[in-house]
């Protein structure tokens, strides 16, 4: 796949976007990787294959990957009720929950009946410290300042929830009895060779060499230049595009029994099924089309970046588009929708 008739170069300068980062898989391999501008406006930091980009949201399909796997092993239970295994906090139970519980399942597809409080799940306040996941659960922190309950019947609607995956952590961490980055680190990126990939931001060291910075629609740096979420399992991720085209490489070999990581071909499957009828909703991912021309997708969208995961795993191609720009548009509005419409039209 070729970027046909687009001038990156010059497209990055209509929309103000100071580093682009792509990795395009074909063939069921990574073909190539373009890097082209700065990691920080005005800097001389140029963006190269060792890039860290902020992924946001798309840390959901990374934390599907996570989940299926502790199914496998038998830790975790796709449609059992997860209260059975939290043990640091509970669902809390009301009427909405008498028939039915939530599961695993209707977490991951963004159909537990949760959702998100009004202005909640923003970046971190560094003079604040980093909250513990309880504490933002229960709705005493500034990043989410209700309780986390169930509003409407489980899999009745779907309600897209950052509060659904601070669950699934809380759960992650409460039956490996482990931190969430050490678990991740240990089930997925080292296995993967995903070598710069990290979950645990908050604490990291963000001015290294290699880490980008955000800038807004104008292309100016953002305050704090490295916004960070304190809830990784939602929006905590920052990794680059190869690691992130791994990523889609493990997906492309489960299904056909080659995992990496000890995923199944019948899990690798159900993660991109459509699940309780909203034929959108894969696990921690989404979906498009069905059978050999069926489509994946994971849009990160924060503070100072956007990016963007696009994949035909039947086909084995797929792009990983990042940057460190936030242009106030839908993704496909702007230079990551260009770049989408040349690599697949």
């Amino acid at each position: 796949m070729e970027l046909k008739n687009m001038d990156l170069e010059e497209r990055m300068k209509f929309y103000r976007v100071p580093g682009l980062n792509i990795t395009v898989l074909e063939n069921g391999q990574i073909n190539r990787t373009e890097n082209k501008g700065e990691l920080e406006a005005e800097g001389n930091r140029k963006v190269n294959d060792d890039s860290v980009f902020n992924a946001c949201s798309i840390s959901k399909f990374l934390i599907g990957f996570l989940a299926v796997k502790l199914v496998e092993e038998g830790m975790l239970h796709l449609d059992e009720d997860v209260n059975k295994s939290l043990a640091s906090w509970k669902v809390p139970e009301n009427g909405f929950t008498k028939n039915k519980k939530v599961t695993l399942r209707n977490l991951l597809s963004h159909q537990s009946g949760i959702t998100d409080p009004e202005g909640s799940f923003s970046e971190l306040n560094p003079q604040l410290g980093i909250p513990s996941m309880t504490a933002i659960l229960e709705g005493e922190t500034p990043y989410c300042k209700a309780p986390i309950r169930v509003t409407c019947e489980p899999e009745s609607e779907f309600h897209y929830s950052d509060a659904g995956f601070c669950i699934i952590q809380q759960l992650i961490e409460d039956v490996t009895a482990k931190a969430f980055h050490q678990v991740m680190n240990e089930q997925i990126f080292e296995p993967l060779g995903m070598k710069n990939s990290y979950l645990d931001a908050a604490k990291t060291e963000l001015n290294r060499e290699n880490f980008s910075c955000g800038h807004n629609k104008k292309g100016e740096l953002v305050n704090g230049k490295y916004p960070i979420y304190p809830y990784p399992a939602a929006a905590g991720l920052w990794t680059t595009s190869v690691d992130l085209a791994k990523l889609i490489l493990e997906l492309i070999h489960a299904l056909k029994g080659e995992s990496k990581i000890g995923i199944s071909e019948g899990s690798a499957k159900e993660m991109i099924t459509p699940q309780k009828g909203k034929n959108w909703a894969g696990l921690g991912v989404f979906l498009e089309g069905s059978g050999e021309k069926l489509e994946i997708a994971s849009l990160g969208w924060g503070v100072g970046f956007q990016c963007m995961i696009a994949a035909f795993p039947y086909k084995g191609k797929g792009a990983v588009i990042m940057t460190n720009a936030e242009l106030g548009v839908h993704q496909m509005e702007g230079i990551i929708g260009e770049i989408y419409k040349s690599l697949f039209s």
